[in-house]
């Protein structure tokens, strides 16, 4: 996970290198833990789901303190679960460990629980598409797992996704947008990790 991400100006997350943006959710709630700054270290905030091939990214529709967005690596997230509560709204819940600085030593952070509450419209278009995006994306990197202990959350971008996206069922009481094609501004601005700071231009 990484806080406050980098965004182009419409709210975009800059995009990494092979990162292909699948959908985007609006009308979401975000609840995170952990957050420094945060009342109780809570947090809770109204926006907009990214998903990709490497990440889900909130967006929030306003900041809330120091907070605007909220990066989660699809390989680092864990114990996700569909809730659908009978007197509240569907909602997906789990944890997600952080990305350690290369130097740092990983028993210093603990993992963050999360939850996305669907507040507006159904979920039918999202929840099947996250499931089969996250189940796709172990699988392909099941084998670099067992390698390498430290997994760069940068290898989900090998998992295939177009032909999930061309057989995705679309609800119609889900307001998710699918991204045919990708939604590049006009900016060439590519992230290259997580770790680099300035973002670098595609080469």
């Amino acid at each position: 996970m990484a806080l406050n991400p980098q965004l182009f100006p419409n709210g975009m997350p800059v995009p990494f290198v092979n990162e292909m943006f699948v959908l985007a959710r609006d009308g979401v709630e975000f609840e995170i833990d952990k957050i420094p700054g945060a009342q109780g270290g809570h947090l809770k905030a109204k926006g907009i789901i990214y998903l990709s091939n490497i990440r889900m990214v909130f967006v929030a529709s306003k900041p809330v303190a120091d907070f605007v967005a909220f990066d989660m690596p699809l390989l680092y997230i864990h114990g996700e679960k569909f809730n659908q509560p009978i007197f509240f709204c569907n909602n997906i819940s789990g944890t997600v460990d952080p990305v350690v600085p290369e130097n740092d030593h990983r028993a210093l952070y603990s993992p963050h629980s999360f939850k996305i509450l669907f507040k507006e419209g159904g979920c039918g278009t999202f929840i099947p598409l996250f499931f089969n995006l996250i189940g796709s994306v172990r699988q392909f990197n099941q084998q670099a797992a067992r390698a390498e202990p430290r997994m760069d959350p940068m290898q989900a971008a090998q998992t295939p996704v177009d032909e999930m996206m061309r057989h995705a069922y679309v609800d119609p009481n889900d307001p998710t947008r699918i991204f045919l094609q990708q939604p590049t501004p006009q900016s060439q601005l590519r992230r290259r990790g997580y770790h680099s700071q300035p973002a670098e231009h595609a080469i």
